[in-house]
């Protein structure tokens, strides 16, 4: 409901009403809102959540990743040693290195095609080289006090030792890639009454302090618009109904939905991780190595197992030996704080074409690497530089 009117006659704008704003002279008098109260922790109490067996470290956003029972290490299982290819010979021919700078060439709206249309190859030179990829793919679990309107959803909190948090069972993940899954803890669940607004349901409107009306936007309070003329937008009361909480000036809880209770439980958290990481063998071809990270090579060889065994007898040394770091180090960081569900150890071989072309009497050079053809031509003899005028 809205004030009295600014020229009503017979309602008391005095002091001894709590809402009296002093105006200036020959201006019509006018109620300011009541400011609001803070109504509610804007947080849950740490009261509001039980002490349950085996989850006594749990606290409300998350308490870090439990560890997972002790794992069975695999034992040590050597590989056969294998081939090594051929990998000095061009794996291109010179149709396809030109058709691969073509298509580079396409892409760039400011290169001319001259070049890779009538440039002379002169030299294919190639510069192969291995990448080592190390995958694995770990659970972890956390858990934290949560909390839900409810609804009347199952309340069973004490009913019996809820189980540990590796001991729920959670869905067959597919391997090698993210997920997450959040289940309800069995025998966690409360109702409490709702922290925000005490269980009322309701919390006071921001935009109005609670008023439930707001000063008019037209004649901001004053009730006329030019000299006598009443406001036409609030009727000449200085006030207007607030949008937000319809009059009401109070708004429905957030938290709770209005249900002034909450369902208020443990909430497990399993994450599955893939967790990747690669080596590749150094080459003198000139080429950028991050390039190599944007391509596939031809695979050699692939392991998946529950935990691998680094590889042994491998043509190239540094492959050997990147395998026993990254196994290592990946079976000691990820087993402190998660379950080591599979492992995947690759190598691929990444094809690398050096080509040497001239073009005007100017010798240039461009690499063809990966399976996809893709082209660096950092040296392309026909660009121009767009400039705007």
């Amino acid at each position: 409901s809205f004030p009295l009117t600014c020229s009503q006659p017979g309602r008391d704008y005095g002091i001894n009403n709590p809402g009296y704003v002093p105006a200036a002279a020959g201006t019509p008098a006018m109620f300011a809102p009541p400011v609001a109260e803070s109504i509610g922790p804007t947080a849950p109490p740490a009261s509001m959540f039980d002490s349950m067996p085996g989850y006594e470290g749990t606290v409300a956003g998350g308490g870090g990743f439990l560890p997972p029972p002790m794992p069975t290490f695999p034992a040590a299982q050597p590989e056969p040693a294998l081939d090594q290819p051929q990998w000095n010979i061009p794996s291109i021919s010179e149709n396809t290195a030109r058709d691969a700078l073509l298509l580079f060439v396409k892409s760039k709206c400011c290169y001319s095609s001259a070049p890779a249309k009538d440039g002379v190859i002169t030299n294919m030179e190639a510069f192969n080289t291995y990448r080592y990829r190390l995958d694995t793919f770990n659970e972890s679990r956390s858990t934290e006090w949560s909390h839900e309107p409810y609804t009347g959803q199952t309340v069973d909190a004490y009913a019996q030792q809820p189980p540990g948090p590796w001991d729920i069972p959670a869905k067959t993940p597919q391997f090698f890639l993210d997920d997450k899954q959040f289940i309800k803890v069995p025998y966690t669940s409360s109702v409490k009454p709702c922290h925000n607004c005490l269980g009322i349901g309701r919390k006071p409107c921001k935009d109005c302090a609670g008023a439930g009306n707001k000063v008019c936007w037209v004649c901001n309070g004053s009730c006329y618009r030019h000299g006598n003329d009443r406001c036409t937008h609030c009727s000449g009361r200085g006030r207007e109904n607030c949008s937000s909480c319809h009059g009401q000036g109070s708004r429905q809880c957030d938290v709770c939905n209005g249900k002034q209770q909450l369902l208020v439980y443990i909430k497990l958290t399993v994450k599955w991780t893939n967790n990747s990481d690669a080596f590749v063998v150094e080459q003198l071809s000139g080429i950028r190595v991050e390039n190599l990270s944007k391509v596939s090579g031809k695979e050699l060889f692939r392991d998946t197992q529950y935990m691998v065994y680094p590889l042994s007898g491998f043509p190239d040394t540094t492959v050997v030996s990147a395998s026993q770091r990254l196994v290592s180090e990946h079976q000691g960081k990820y087993m402190q704080t998660s379950r080591i569900l599979q492992q995947r150890q690759t190598i691929e071989l990444i094809p690398i074409t050096k080509v040497t072309y001239t073009w005007k009497g100017k010798s240039c050079i461009y690499f063809v690497y990966g399976n996809e053809f893709q082209v660096d031509a950092d040296d392309y003899p026909a660009t121009c530089c767009c400039t705007v005028m």
